[in-house]
Parts: structure tokens; C-alpha cells; sequence
């Protein structure tokens, strides 16, 4: 029998006080990675969004189970415990956890943990060499420390919007937010950075710290070039739709069948596009010869591109590009995407056996590793699901104790 590869992250445990997105992420991560996540969640309701349906898993009888599609998302490779914070004997076994803990994520309100003596003065007082993990909306500190921060208003008030969507002037023009939680996934990844580089500082020189995480200082530091190019002209950037700020044509066309993605990153490309749409007066044209031209003649080349990618079906669009080698594609639905051949030998999508679903489907870390193989084998927990294995395992707490715990609602 050939032993499993070690997981790179076998040796921590995490104790994961968050909930929702954000925090879950970030512990899905280090769960991918191998970590020992301890999930703590209120009695009888658990993580927010477990009730965030429909959709929800299915039984093998069709009918919807507790765990709302939306939960299942970012909950794989977790151990439940239910433990109420709201009362003493719930809080000292939190405490007692994060004894045997590497590190704490939580993402409560700013001071909200302190009145439970669970914030990170708190734990340091007993464990010096804890990793604490702070995921709020806007820090820990400065005149919106106490609001609460959502990742659609974060997008707003960080600057996304402003440039995400169609151009005001055009048809459905105006501020569009991502399709997905974008701020709370990168606040997620970042927060997953943070706690790597927090655990290898604590393994040189044996102390912990508090990490301090906000989705708008996420949220500004993903505007990236959109940033630096404010910095540079003082001028704010405006929402180009699917087109770039600094490449033309850089931006998705309608094919007579569906749309694709035409990414010319050079002269030679766009020569390349425009002689295999069978207009080469285009790549002479000496309002077109550069980037820099294209881009100042923007207006006037457009919609000659639009008229040129019209007259082909999509498939014949792509074919043409490819093989000139001009970066291009289709836009899929997500179903395309899982039916798409590339998706489908990376093995993107893997079954987990589920307690009531019997499997679910869910999408595997995308880091591929040779020596530490990064993914999860179990699925996202029920509610309280390892909570007697937790306490029994972890604290050495018998049978009877924890069923005294579950009788007084502790657990």
C-alpha cells in the first residue's frame, strides 16, 4: 500500500469563529491545505448561510436538505461544534479550544468579542504564540470601525463599481457590481496570505500576532492599475463595459451566434485580427498602426470591429484567431464551463460523500501541489456535526460531560 502525501498544513489547527464568506473562505483554504478546522457555530441555526437557499443538496429522493448551496460553497474539509458564546461555560470552552489552537479567524463586529473575553488581548493572555485573525468590514481602527461592511457595499464605496459596467453614454450603461462576492473572496484569500506568513514568523521566533483584516482595504488594493493609473494622471478611471482602459481592441464582440473575447495584446495581433475578419485596411489604417492610436481612435474603430465579428459565427471566430495565434473565447455560462474539455481533465469538479445529500459536487482548490496534494476529502459539515468528537478528542471531555453541556444548551 503506497502511504498518502503529507499535507502541508497537517500540523495547525484553526479555531474559526467566522461565518458567512470572508472568514469561511479563508478557512477553506487552510482546510485545502490540510489545516484541522474547528468550526464554532450558534446552536440550532449555525452559519447564516446554511438557510441562504434555494438552492439546497438534494437527497437521493429529490428533496432539499439543510445545507443551502450557497453554505456548501466554502464549508469542505470542516468539523462543526455548536457551542453558544453568549454564556459563560460556552466561552471558557472556546477559551480551551484556542489553547490547543494555532490559530483564531473570527469576523464579529469590532469589540464585539471582548465583553466574552474571546478577543485577541484575551487569547494572547493565555496562549502568547496565537495567530488571531480579524476579518471586519472596514479595521480595527479609524472612523468606520464600527460599521458593519457588506461585501456589495464595500464594492461601491471602494471604488469597483465606478468601473465595472457598461460606459454611462451606451446602452445599459452605469455602476455594475461582480457577479460573484469579490471583495469577501479576496479578503478570504488575503486573510489566508496573512495567517501563512503570521504561522511562519511565530515558527522562527515563537510569537504570534493580530492580523487585521478589512474588506475596503482589500477592496483599494485590488483596484491595482486602475489605482496607479488615478495616481498617475489625477484623473479618476471611468467603466469601460467589456473593453479595456489602455489596450484597444482588448473587449468582447457579438458573433452572429453568441459573443467572444478578443484580447490583442500587440501590434502584430491586431493585424493578425483584423486580416483574418477579412478587412486588412484596418491594420494599415494610420489612425489604427498603434496601441496608442487605437486607443486615442477608439470611437471610430469600434464599431468598425463590431461589424466585422458580426458577419461570422462564434466557433469560425475562434478558429480563425487561434490559428493566426490571437488570444481568444467564448463567453460561457457556467454550464459551459463545466462541460468544457479543459475543466474537465483538471478534474475541477469532485464528489464528497455527504451525510444527507450523499454526495455533493463541489469545486476543488485550484493550487496543485506535488509534495503536499492540497484538497479536502470531507464535505461541508451539518450542523454540530463533530461537536462530541471535538470536545471528546480535543478537551478530553467524557460522554456524560458534553451530554450536561448539550442538556444546558452549551452545546
Amino acid at each position: 500500500m503506497t502511504a498518502s502525501l503529507p499535507k502541508a498544513l497537517g500540523h495547525i489547527r484553526v479555531l474559526d469563529l467566522s461565518r458567512v464568506l470572508a472568514g469561511p473562505w479563508c478557512s477553506q483554504n487552510l482546510a485545502d491545505l490540510g489545516a484541522d478546522i474547528i468550526k464554532i457555530e450558534r446552536p440550532g441555526s449555525g452559519d447564516d448561510t446554511r438557510a441562504w437557499g434555494p438552492p439546497y443538496a438534494r437527497d437521493a429522493d429529490g428533496a432539499n436538505t439543510s445545507e443551502a448551496a450557497y453554505y456548501l460553497a466554502a464549508n469542505r474539509g470542516k468539523r462543526s461544534v455548536t457551542c453558544d458564546i453568549a454564556t459563560s461555560e460556552g466561552q471558557a470552552l472556546v477559551r480551551e479550544l484556542a489553547l490547543h489552537a494555532d490559530v483564531v479567524l473570527e469576523n464579529f463586529k469590532v469589540g464585539h468579542l471582548h465583553r466574552y473575553g474571546l478577543d485577541y488581548a484575551s487569547l494572547k493572555a493565555l496562549k502568547p504564540d496565537l495567530v488571531y485573525c480579524s476579518v471586519t468590514g472596514f479595521g480595527q481602527d479609524g472612523p468606520y470601525a464600527h460599521r458593519a461592511g457588506y461585501d456589495f457595499l464595500i464594492q461601491g464605496m471602494g471604488g469597483f463599481m465606478s468601473i465595472t459596467g457598461e460606459r454611462d453614454e451606451l446602452p445599459g450603461g452605469g455602476p455594475q457590481k461582480a457577479g460573484v462576492a469579490i471583495v469577501d473572496l479576496m479578503t478570504g484569500m488575503y486573510a489566508t496570505v496573512a495567517v501563512l506568513a503570521a504561522l511562519t514568523h511565530r515558527d522562527r521566533t515563537g510569537e504570534g500576532q493580530h492580523i487585521d483584516m478589512a474588506l475596503l482595504d482589500v477592496q483599494v488594493a485590488m483596484l491595482a492599475n486602475m489605482a496607479s493609473n488615478y495616481h498617475t494622471t489625477g484623473v479618476a478611471p471611468k467603466r469601460y463595459g467589456n473593453a479595456h482602459a489602455n489596450i484597444v481592441p482588448y473587449q468582447s464582440f457579438a458573433c452572429q451566434d453568441g459573443h467572444i473575447i478578443v484580447a490583442t495584446g500587440n501590434d502584430s495581433q491586431y493585424r493578425k485580427f483584423v486580416e483574418a475578419g477579412g478587412c486588412p485596411e484596418l491594420a494599415t489604417d494610420p489612425r489604427f498602426t498603434s496601441n496608442r492610436l487605437r486607443v486615442e481612435h477608439r470611437a471610430i474603430l469600434v464599431p468598425l470591429l463590431d461589424a466585422m465579428v458580426a458577419r461570422q459565427p462564434r466557433a469560425e471566430w475562434i478558429a480563425r484567431l487561434e490559428a493566426v495565434g490571437v488570444p481568444c473565447g467564448p463567453i460561457n455560462d457556467i454550464a459551459d464551463v463545466f462541460d468544457n474539455e479543459q475543466v474537465i481533465a483538471r478534474g475541477i469538479a469532485v464528489e464528497l460523500p455527504h451525510p444527507t445529500a450523499g454526495t455533493v459536487t463541489l469545486v476543488r482548490s485550484p493550487m496543485k501541489m506535488s509534495a503536499t496534494p492540497v484538497g479536502a476529502d470531507t464535505a461541508p459539515p451539518l450542523l454540530g456535526q463533530h461537536t462530541d468528537e471535538v470536545l471528546s478528542e480535543v478537551l478530553g471531555r467524557s460522554a456524560a460531560d458534553i451530554a450536561a453541556l448539550r442538556e444546558r444548551g452549551v452545546v
